[in-house]
């Protein structure tokens, strides 16, 4: 049983990775905080992360509350929310870094904010639709006081390390270059776009047993 539930919190921390894709979203962090000291752009990707996981937090907590309030079944959402990760993935697929995330109002609004760690960062770069919806289902999927618990972890584990990620962002961007970065968001990409299949096939099996 306690194999089976860190699978599962192992698949959802993978989920998140593919469809945050922090690494990708590097580049925009070292541009936003270009004209930062290294001590404020700790300070924002601190407080980035930080928004991160409260924000899927309460998406956590929250989610299934929603569901039962607009009387949308889980399979549903399940569908929906693979749609959306599609969706996501193949902008990534085409390497199209952020734009499927922030539209053009919000990244030309997004360099006159001081707080740039909550938007455009952590919302709607990081926490965006695809890892909202993400957590809903798994929170939804694995009900129970453990369960919640250990999503709760992953998502704050995962901050941790989008944390560290975004500490050594400028190295890691001059090691990759954008040839490294492309290739890494494809991949994850492709990750996340099997996961929204999965959550597709899943919930048409469950809405349409004639399916299965």
């Amino acid at each position: 049983m306690q194999s089976l539930e860190f699978a599962i919190f192992l698949q959802f921390f993978v989920g998140l990775i593919a469809a945050v894709n922090p690494i990708g979203i590097m580049p925009i962090f070292v541009t936003l905080t270009a004209h930062m000291g290294p001590e404020e752009r700790n300070k924002t990707a601190f407080t980035a992360n930080i928004a991160v996981a409260i924000i899927l937090t309460v998406s956590l907590l929250a989610g299934q509350f929603l569901l039962d309030m607009f009387s949308i079944s889980l399979d549903s959402f399940r569908v929906a929310g693979g749609l959306l990760l599609l969706t996501i993935a193949f902008s990534m697929m085409s390497g199209k870094l952020g734009e499927d995330k922030q539209n053009k109002q919000e990244k030309s609004e997004s360099a006159s904010r001081e707080q740039i760690g909550v938007v455009p960062l952590a919302m709607p770069l990081m926490a965006g639709p695809g890892a909202i919806s993400s957590t809903i289902v798994y929170g939804s999927r694995f009900p129970g006081i453990p369960n919640t618990l250990g999503i709760a972890a992953t998502i704050i584990a995962f901050a941790f390390c989008c944390w560290l990620l975004f500490r050594a962002a400028p190295i890691i961007v001059r090691f990759l270059g954008q040839t490294g970065i492309n290739v890494i968001t494809r991949i994850m990409g492709l990750i996340l776009a099997a996961l929204g299949i999965e959550f597709i096939a899943t919930g048409l099996r469950a809405l349409f047993p004639g399916l299965s």
